[in-house]
């Protein structure tokens, strides 16, 4: 992870040319000006990853600009970080400071905390976990109020659980997450929440089903969920198809079919090119889509899978890189236009920006 360049008197500029930045790339699909998602200015990321650095007998969190894993920067506190981590970190350094069993061949930190306040600490190190390290990490857990997982080579030891609890408002409910560990979620809460009720909105009420490619943990799944007849959902990670079946579960979410298969494997299926014992006993014709809903990785949708959401008279399209977004628009504009656009700044202080579009057929 590289150090943001923190400045809160500069925000109101970044955000601009990052809103001018998206405008440029979908200016030639006649995209509406974007709606702008501000984030706060400080403690806004819910999960952080450090270094370890030994210099004499101290260990310092670090990190490093990009290239440069050379030349450290130490941090007693991170400002874009959750408050939670930030008080964790202070405590959390004196622990290991007076504490062989934890600070051996201990080489990197992750936090990750969230908006309900909960918090998981994981631990990284170069050597196997023994007894002892497991008693000195069973007092810290408890001093901090935290659960923990020690990881080494081959080993992973979880003290409480392997996962954080969020809770969600979207249009006047509550949604509550099971996060784990390792998986990916959402950095920026605050935004995060902005960014579902977007969506929610931008979906509208639906009388028909609702497609949803890369779903992850069901962090949209759940809130669009309320919008639509049934929802047939595909991801590929193992922890995160588990982690969103039980998001669903825990809140009475009981109109979602979720598969494990890839957008590409899923896009064969659709197209009858082979069949997929993971969808034995799922009817793909009784569903009637009208709208598909993608959170792809940075790279966007493969050309396959971009032609497959042709088929839908809308497209709710939410990405995190919007250079890969614009390419996929230029397959689609032809046959859809875009409608609405927005701007969520998930990633203050970088160039990094979250984007969200709605495509309806022309």
């Amino acid at each position: 992870m590289s150090r943001p360049q923190f400045d809160p008197s500069q925000y109101a500029v970044q955000l601009e040319a990052k809103k001018q930045r998206l405008s440029g790339l979908l200016a030639p699909f006649a995209a509406p000006a974007p709606e702008v998602f501000e984030s706060p200015r400080e403690h806004y990321r819910l999960r952080a990853e450090f270094r370890l650095w030994r210099e004499g007998e101290d260990r310092h969190y670090a990190m490093f600009e990009a290239g440069d894993k050379h030349a450290p920067i130490f941090f007693d506190d991170f400002p874009i970080a959750s408050a939670r981590i930030n008080a964790l970190m202070p405590r959390l350094k004196a622990a290991w400071q007076m504490s062989s069993a934890l600070s051996f061949k201990l080489f990197q930190v992750e936090f990750l905390t969230t908006l309900a306040g909960d918090a998981l600490l994981t631990l990284c190190y170069h050597r196997p976990l023994d007894a002892a390290w497991q008693a000195a990490a069973e007092r810290l857990a408890a001093e901090l109020q935290v659960s923990l997982v020690g990881r080494s080579r081959g080993k992973r030891i979880v003290i409480g659980r392997d996962f954080v609890e969020e809770e969600l408002q979207v249009a006047g409910r509550r949604f509550r997450y099971r996060q784990p560990e390792g998986a990916f979620t959402q950095p920026n809460g605050e935004v995060n929440q902005k960014m579902l009720g977007w969506a929610h909105e931008a979906l509208g009420e639906r009388t028909d089903d609702l497609l949803e490619l890369y779903c992850g943990n069901g962090n949209f799944t759940l809130p669009l969920a309320s919008r639509v007849r049934r929802v047939l959902a595909t991801e590929i990670s193992k922890s995160s198809v588990n982690a969103a079946l039980a998001n669903l579960a825990d809140n009475g979410v009981d109109n979602v079919c979720l598969v494990r298969l890839s957008a590409e494997e899923l896009t064969e299926a659709l197209n009858e090119v082979r069949p997929f014992r993971r969808l034995a006993g799922i009817d793909l014709k009784s569903y009637q889509f009208g709208s598909v809903f993608v959170d792809p990785p940075r790279a966007g949708m493969d050309p396959d899978t971009c032609e497959l959401t042709r088929r839908f008279e809308r497209i709710l399209y939410i990405s995190c890189n919007p250079e890969t977004l614009a390419a996929n628009l230029a397959q689609l504009n032809d046959t859809h236009k875009v409608t609405r656009c927005a701007l969520f700044d998930q990633f203050p202080y970088t160039h990094h920006m979250e984007a969200g579009v709605l495509l309806e057929r022309r």
